[in-house]
């Protein structure tokens, strides 16, 4: 298992140094600088302040001058400093959003995993019925609409028709006059409506896999054999056949975190929420390159943190990986 582990270990490290590589030289090939949004601010702005301001930012190194050094201090875990006029340290502003962030995805994870396995368990086990006409129905709903549409309607329904739920933000006007249980109560209300957006594509897309798998393992020799030999159906289903039809949903669980993270961005926007989402979108329109390249750093990291579960997982639930 060690050297199992030490191999992915290994393979993460290149992978990240290569998304680094790809993501800054991406980053400064689009067009505009951060120089172009303060001169757009001051239209009588000089060629020589522009290029006094570029120097000042280091834009005037050569591209691959620019990533060594800041390949450098990321080593150190200093992401530098923003280039909006706070001029705060990058770490500081993620450090701020980054809870949010991760809060609303891993309850999102915990409600794909509680919703889905279940769901696609018993539709592979009523096969064609109505219940899994009427879940296939419901999947292939959640795998067509669009985030950011799904959101609009939700506000529109739940917060502006009915004014039952908040449809921005994560506190209250009077969130600071509340008790302990009434902030609780208050954040929930905000986070109801984007947390099921985070989900509700992951639960449809997780419960399809599941269900597919799961067939899969209920037409297997052993199955069978556990059935002959006289094993109650639960035992049957959620022991012998839901352990092994886990194996592909757990590489997929892993590679859904991602797809959490760079939803943020859509639902963190239509809903106002100060997470990583928001504050990246903001730095990708102001191009603040060190912020960018922070928050995409941070992503990826928990991207393959993720992975690295995954394949844990997938060890901890096939003993033949292990070796």
């Amino acid at each position: 298992m060690f050297k199992y582990l030490s191999k992915k270990t290994f393979e993460i490290l290149i992978t990240f140094l290569g998304i680094t590589v790809i993501s800054f030289f991406i980053i400064h090939l689009a067009p505009g600088k951060p120089t172009d949004v303060l001169a757009e601010l001051n239209p009588k702005i000089t060629p020589e302040a522009r290029a006094r301001l570029e120097k000042f930012y280091g834009l005037d190194k050569p591209i691959y001058t620019q990533y060594v050094l800041w390949l450098k201090r990321i080593v150190k875990l200093d992401f530098g400093n923003s280039f909006s006029s706070d001029r705060r340290p990058v770490w500081d502003k993620i450090r701020q959003r980054l809870p949010v962030t991760l809060s609303i995805n891993i309850i999102s994870l915990l409600i794909i995993f509680i919703i889905a396995l279940p769901t696609g368990i018993y539709s592979a086990i009523a096969r064609y019925s109505l219940y899994d006409k009427v879940m296939t129905l419901i999947v292939f709903t959640g795998f067509a609409m669009p985030g950011f549409w799904l959101a609009l309607l939700l506000m529109m329904f739940f917060g502006v028709h009915l004014g039952i739920l908040p449809i921005s933000g994560l506190k209250s006007v009077n969130y600071d006059f509340l008790t302990t249980s009434g902030k609780l109560a208050d954040m929930g209300r905000h986070l109801i409506m984007p947390i099921f957006v985070s989900a509700f594509g992951g639960v449809a897309s997780i419960s399809r896999y599941m269900r597919s798998s799961m067939l899969e393992v209920i037409r297997e020799d052993y199955m069978v054999t556990a059935k002959a030999k006289g094993l109650t159906d639960n035992r049957i289903t959620y022991i012998h056949g839901a352990r092994n039809a886990l194996l592909p949903i757990v590489t997929i669980l892993g590679l859904s975190v991602p797809g959490l993270i760079g939803g943020s961005v859509i639902f963190e926007q239509v809903f106002s929420i100060p997470g990583m989402g928001q504050l990246f979108y903001m730095a990708v329109m102001t191009r603040d390159y060190p912020l960018v390249m922070g928050v995409l750093t941070i992503g990826a990291v928990l991207t393959l943190l993720g992975n690295l579960l995954a394949d844990t997982g997938y060890a901890l639930v096939d003993p033949r990986i292990r070796k």
